[in-house]
């Protein structure tokens, strides 16, 4: 018997179908957080520290970031921009400080969430410097804001000074200048101290009124990191308002 061949299947077509894709369904992957478990840590540790050296390395190595992603975000989101400066990277830096100003305040003990409190104080700052620059930029005449806060810095933008402060400022950096080494062990403490007290100094022929801009100069001429110059900020702001208490009480500072 011949052997029959085994016929094949006609084939439709010399190519072969392609296979069905089917697409894969899901979330759609989350960005990459910025506010993490770790800096919940590292401010955990900040606070608990006293070492000031500690500090500086932890808030530059793990909370810088998260507060610079975290002004950005608040910038873009709620449209903050009615702003002194023609760089946002400028308003970014201001926010960060005044977080930094603000992190002895957080109290993780009492249940916090380092993410929410520190959303809400960088918002309520935006909200009024939002506003404030808004209605600046409404005024017909340009006229420079009187400031409450007497803080450090913010004092050297008031244009109309009393002359009792004027005098009182005198006094001021004299007893700066004569206690500075009592007042600060450190260089570099005291080198962003002396830029600050020539600040004072020069104060009528100062061209620039905002704290944003005079941290950018006396970070420029004194050449350190922002954390160091807001640690001595923060003493010269106690030493002021307690040096114009006893001014207002006896007409004088005992330098």
């Amino acid at each position: 018997m011949l052997n029959e061949k085994k016929s094949e299947p006609a084939t439709t077509g010399s190519l072969t179908p392609e296979p069905i894709i089917k697409k894969k369904r899901g979330r759609k992957p989350f960005k990459k957080r910025y506010f993490t478990e770790d800096t919940d840590l590292a401010i955990k540790e900040y606070l608990s520290t006293s070492n000031q050296n500690e500090k500086d390395d932890i808030f530059r190595t793990r909370i810088y970031y998260p507060f610079y992603k975290l002004a950005e975000n608040l910038i873009h989101t709620f449209k903050f921009y009615y702003t002194e400066v023609d760089d946002l990277e400028d308003l970014k830096h201001e926010v960060i400080c005044f977080l930094l100003e603000k992190l002895d305040y957080f109290k993780p003990e009492k249940g916090s969430k380092a993410f929410s409190y520190f959303s809400i104080v960088g918002k309520n700052y935006l909200i009024l410097y939002n506003n404030n620059n808004y209605k600046k930029k409404k005024a017909t005449a340009p006229i420079l804001a009187a400031d409450e806060d007497d803080g450090v810095l913010r004092q050297l933008g008031r244009d109309n000074r009393k002359k009792d402060i004027k005098d009182f400022i005198d006094y001021f950096t004299e007893y700066v200048d004569k206690n500075m080494f009592t007042m600060f062990k450190k260089e570099q403490d005291r080198k962003v101290c002396d830029a600050i007290n020539i600040l004072f100094k020069r104060r009528e022929n100062l061209e620039i009124f905002n704290k944003k801009a005079l941290y950018i100069y006396i970070r420029e001429i004194t050449d350190v990191d922002t954390p160091v110059i807001t640690k001595v900020t923060k003493v010269l702001k106690k030493l002021y308002k307690k040096l114009y208490t006893e001014y207002t009480e006896i007409g004088y500072v005992k330098i």
